[in-house]
């Protein structure tokens, strides 16, 4: 019996206290580093999407002025449940002529909590999250474009179109809404030059819009300068210089309605065509052959990355890397697949601009302008990648 047992252990499998031991073997196998194996494990593409949620709640009662998250959990309900019945009673009382009251739950904070929730963390939470899932998605989608890992979102001039903007608005107004409009309005023309360069000189050719782009972009750089130098030092200068390094510190909840719409509709409209982005990273004449309208998606896909752009850079800054960086962890969490890239790229973006936003606002006493953060973090980053043995856009 313990012949025939040890027989049938020979040739049929292996005992189920090793099972356990090659299942761990298999996963850390020679060869497969120690991240890479560790992720096998997890499934991403489920956890991933809870991040930003966790990231936001944790966003919002954690700064300077620390809250109990319980009652900023209740501020946030409660609040919101008390503005949507007073909102309800001001409509039926304007429908039936006299006045209606809807009962109201008791609020147990002060003013200044409520104030810190409803006016300044939570319209900065999420511009935090609509910029950096923005320029993510964008900054993806160029790159797939362009079948280039060192694309950007301002790789056709639209940061630096959008600088300049934002400077003669500062220069001549100083109001907020004329530098948004002026940036946005300046960020979309530098992209419309870049792409007129490209039809009329090599009629519409990949290559030609990326150099176009560098010498729009170098154009309106020189305008930038060129409007700090006759800015006022004492006055307009610093607050052109600040504006330039990107932050989140003045966004408003009327800025939020204003650029939440285009980034929206801009990204679903990346996220609907996310499937033809592989076809045209394969290269356009594969892409042809296989029936897509190459000129078409070029088009579509500038314009929406490009009103992406132009609308977070209004209301932020110029914020560097986060297009860039951001694309590149994940497709080490997802691999180089578009129709799963493109979300996860966003979801990526605003957890990493929440976490920079929290370090800026908290880490000194004096907030660190976003720009310099997201270059401190993504510069190291993008030196690592370069360190690793797969450095192919596609790897």
């Amino acid at each position: 019996m313990t012949h025939r047992k040890e027989l049938i252990i020979e040739i049929g499998q292996e005992p189920r206290k090793n099972v356990a031991i090659g299942f761990w073997r298999s996963i850390f196998r020679d060869g497969i580093p120690t991240h890479e194996a560790v992720l096998r494990l997890i499934p991403v593409d489920k956890v991933i999407y809870l991040l930003p949620v966790a990231l936001f709640f944790f966003s919002l009662f954690f700064g300077r002025y620390m809250m109990d998250p319980v009652e900023t959990f209740r501020i946030l309900i409660v609040g919101t449940a008390n503005a949507c019945f007073d909102g309800v009673s001001s409509l039926l009382s304007a429908v039936s002529g006299h006045q209606v009251l809807l009962p109201s739950f008791e609020q147990t904070w002060g003013a200044s909590e409520e104030t810190v929730v409803f006016r300044i963390r939570l319209p900065r939470l999420i511009a935090a999250m609509l910029v950096g899932g923005g320029l993510a998605i964008a900054g993806a989608s160029f790159q797939g474009l362009f079948r280039n890992p060192l694309v950007s979102p301002d790789i056709l001039g639209v940061s630096a179109g959008a600088g300049f903007g934002a400077a003669v608005g500062i220069l001549l107004s100083g109001n907020p809404w004329v530098i948004q409009v002026s940036a946005f309005f300046f960020g979309i023309l530098a992209v419309a030059v870049t792409y007129g360069i490209g039809r009329a000189v090599g009629k519409g050719s990949t290559l030609v819009l990326v150099l176009g782009g560098i010498i729009v972009g170098s154009l309106f750089s020189a305008f930038i300068s060129l409007t700090k130098y006759v800015a006022d030092p004492y006055d307009t200068l610093p607050a052109i210089v600040f504006w330039l390094m990107g932050s989140l510190s003045a966004v408003s909840n009327a800025d939020i309605v204003a650029v939440a719409p285009p980034i929206l509709l801009g990204a679903l409209c990346l996220y609907l065509v996310r499937w033809r982005i592989n076809l045209l990273a394969v290269g356009e004449e594969e892409a042809r052959a296989l029936g897509v309208d190459t000129k078409r998606m070029t088009v579509v896909l500038i314009i929406a990355s490009t009103v992406i752009t132009a609308s977070a850079v209004c209301i932020s800054g110029i914020i560097g890397w986060v297009g860039l960086v951001v694309p590149h962890i994940g497709r080490m969490l997802v691999g180089p697949d578009f129709r799963k890239l493109i979300p996860v790229s966003a979801i990526l973006g605003t957890s990493f601009l929440l976490v920079v936003d929290d370090i800026a606002r908290t880490l000194t006493a004096a907030e660190i302008p976003l720009g310099i953060l997201t270059s401190l973090v993504g510069a190291p980053f993008f030196a690592y990648l370069l360190t690793r043995k797969k450095v192919g856009w596609i790897s």
